[in-house]
């Protein structure tokens, strides 16, 4: 049974989510600071944390540093109140895997949940995937990116986006496009979308790959290289 930690200080908001979390047929567990998250997750093994951002004690970010330091095998999305766009690049530099805003839909948040555990525990018998377009190399099971024999490691949101424009390149993704098959929604949000484009538009550069994601005004995004 998948293990679920929820880590808010309001009681109303961890009752909700433990609610659908139950009834999904998983086990839920609580804390109500990023001190009592940390001791939980030292003690027990969780598969994916829910993590509030605004805490008085150990908030947020400090959980996510934390996470990141001792190299802690849990996935994470942020659900906060917070909604600029520094908060999110800042969460996903840390780590975090998602990130939602306050309020949220509680079957949002569930599908996100299994979008997560899809990809953290593939299908039995099923051979890793591997997306090759020279010279990038994506393993979506590992959430890595080998671009020029360096290594690097992607969120579960970014590297299913590179998947969608590895498997299209050179062609134009809508928005809407992009956020039904990688956040499996019909609605997208324009500001998370843009933070994440940010994102890998900064690996790509860094890694020196002469492929990049360019912006086609009023419609979305595509993946283009010289190697086309």
């Amino acid at each position: 049974m998948e293990r679920i930690l929820i880590v808010d200080d309001d009681p109303q908001i961890r009752e909700v989510i433990r609610t659908h979390i139950e009834q999904s047929g998983m086990h839920a567990l609580e804390a109500e600071s990023g001190r009592q998250a940390i001791e939980r997750l030292e003690a027990e093994q969780v598969d994916v944390t829910i993590l509030d951002l605004m805490m008085d004690d150990h908030d947020g970010f400090e959980v996510l540093r934390y996470l990141r330091n001792r190299g802690l095998d849990t996935m994470t999305i942020v659900v906060s109140a917070r909604r600029q766009e520094q908060d999110k690049i800042s969460t996903l530099g840390l780590g975090a895997d998602d990130y939602m805003t306050k309020p949220f839909s509680p079957m949002e948040l569930m599908a996100r949940i299994q979008a997560i555990l899809r990809r953290r525990y593939p299908i039995a018998g099923r051979s890793s995937l591997v997306i090759r377009l020279n010279p990038l190399i994506l393993d979506v099971d590992n959430y890595t990116l080998l671009i020029y024999n360096e290594k690097l490691t992607l969120t579960m949101i970014e590297c299913g986006m590179m998947q969608v424009f590895m498997q299209n390149p050179d062609r134009v993704m809508t928005k809407l496009e992009i956020y039904q098959q990688v956040w499996q929604h019909e609605r997208y949000d324009d500001n998370n979308l843009s933070v994440y484009i940010s994102r890998l538009r900064k690996l790509l550069e860094q890694a020196r790959s002469s492929w990049e994601i360019q912006t086609v005004r009023g419609v979305g995004y595509r993946l283009t290289g010289a190697e086309l």
